[in-house]
């Protein structure tokens, strides 16, 4: 059973980038499914965003809508009765936390996420027929096998993987799909063979009892080069049913450029001839693709058509239009810069991220971006979604990660002190970003960081119709896209 289209012909041409953490909001996600595109929504963090949202008061009642509709009244209770805060939080009130990730995560937090997944897109796909996608980071791996299951639950129809290669996506996806329980590998620091595999395990059995067998969604492998997709295609077991081809232009996280690293005088990542994926190899695979990364305009999206593609991804358009989670005071800043022809600055910086790929940012006042306020914020490591395991000098296992204090991550964990250089806390930042910032004592409000792609020709040309720093709508983009098809 699947609950994806079955031709190309069905398939959406405009597939709406997952972008950071909340911005690809289920109100976005909707918007460009209902208007017969591939609407997608963040699935990075969305255990802490909805924890979030349910602490400022679940505006609207959106949240406690879908948890009546989950399928498991009790677990939905559950995560309402630990997070939910009638009228939200009161002035200066921290958020409270959500458990960290282990590889032996807690109930309560695998619970979450499985429910939190379901509500974001059980959200996005109300009230219309249209496709919905979920977008993950392969790199965050502990709550991948939860966070599909709580997606699958809700009907989700697309997952989206990228930031390293998802070979074993397929097959869990499969596992998950009959109830089965699934043990996803997970690259552990300072191990070898003869410590056996590390794997983070989720029974959907154990935590929903008996059921159905689930619709299975359609994958969608976020590839940067020829070799990925040709061995993803190639192997039964790890073949996606179609790529996202993303070009190092794109926002967010981009793939490292392959060989010796060379950098210009900005330190900015040089890409070459081995950074770009050959199209004559994809077509051969059969498999439909979206090309992304610089594609968002309707010349772009043409051209990709002629090159055999199904279509395009477009990404920042879609981020600073009204129904993103972007935060609006961020929102406005970038808008009124390409309104009044001051323009954007995009930064690909390969130190900022944790996980050390390259990461675009945009310099924005008041943010991460500018280095007084990076230099100013305490080293506080307080959610964890970046953090990597570990094998400890005695011989268990341990967490870390590069944008923890220094006296934490190398003196007592061991790291390397160069990796701590530039880095930048992602996971507060991206939230707060979000409009989800969390409040530390003496006033102190987590900065945000904001990214993009370095292409704004879209962006220019709707932001000229919305003036004053107003956003435009989703659907402008689609018809600014599709206007010449």
């Amino acid at each position: 059973m699947t609950a994806a289209p079955s031709t190309t012909a069905s398939l959406p041409t405009i597939v709406q980038g997952g972008m950071g953490v909340g911005v690809s909001h289920w109100r976005l996600a909707r918007a460009v499914a209902s208007a017969g595109h591939l609407g997608v929504v963040s699935g990075t963090a969305l255990d802490v965003v909805v924890a979030r949202r349910l602490q400022d008061g679940d505006p609207g009642g959106h949240l406690r809508r879908a948890l009546d509709a989950f399928p498991v009244p009790e677990m939905a209770e559950r995560v309402r009765a630990t997070y939910y805060l009638e009228g939200g939080r009161s002035d200066g009130q921290a958020y409270r936390t959500v458990p960290m990730f282990t590889l032996k995560p807690a109930v309560a937090l695998q619970e979450l996420v499985v429910v939190a997944n379901f509500c974001e897109v059980f959200l996005a796909k109300e009230g219309h027929r249209g496709y919905v996608g979920v977008n993950y980071l392969r790199k965050i791996v502990l709550p991948i096998p939860f966070a599909c299951l709580g997606a699958m639950l809700a009907g989700v129809d697309f997952v989206i993987v990228g930031a390293g290669s998802p070979a074993e996506i397929p097959g869990l996806l499969r596992r998950l799909a009959q109830r089965d329980g699934v043990a996803l590998p997970v690259r552990t620091q300072g191990t070898t063979s003869a410590d056996g595999t590390f794997a983070v395990r989720c029974s959907p059995r154990a935590l929903l009892g008996p059921g159905e067998p689930l619709a299975l969604p359609r994958l969608l492998a976020i590839v940067s080069s020829t070799d990925l997709a040709v061995g993803l295609a190639n192997d039964p077991e790890s073949r996606p049913d179609g790529f996202v081809v993303e070009g190092s232009i794109a926002g967010g996280h981009n793939a490292p450029p392959r060989g010796p690293r060379r950098t210009t005088d900005d330190g900015e990542p040089v890409y070459g001839d081995r950074d770009h994926v050959d199209l004559d190899v994809l077509r051969e695979l059969g498999l439909p693709f979206w090309l992304a990364g610089g594609q968002g305009t309707p010349e772009g999206l043409a051209l990709a058509r002629a090159e055999g593609a199904q279509g395009v991804q477009v990404g920042t358009a879609f981020a600073l239009s009204e129904e993103s989670g972007l935060a609006d005071s961020l929102k406005r800043q970038v808008l009124d810069a390409v309104v009044s022809g001051e323009g954007v600055t995009v930064h690909t910086d390969w130190r900022v991220s944790p996980t050390g790929f390259p990461f675009k940012v945009v310099e924005v006042a008041g943010t991460l971006s500018d280095p007084s306020v990076a230099a100013q914020r305490p080293p506080v490591c307080d959610l964890g979604a970046l953090r990597t395991p570990y094998k400890k000098d005695d011989g268990a296992i341990g967490y870390r990660c590069p944008s923890e204090p220094p006296a934490i991550y190398v003196d007592r964990k061991g790291g390397r002190p160069a990796n701590t250089e530039g880095r930048a806390c992602l996971c507060n930042a991206l939230l707060s970003a979000a409009g989800l910032a969390q409040e530390r004592p003496h006033d102190y409000v987590e900065p945000a960081i904001v990214t993009a792609g370095t292409d704004f020709e879209a962006v220019t040309a709707l932001a000229r119709t919305h003036p004053d720093g107003h956003p435009y709508p989703a659907q402008a983009v689609i018809e600014y896209l599709t206007a010449s098809m």
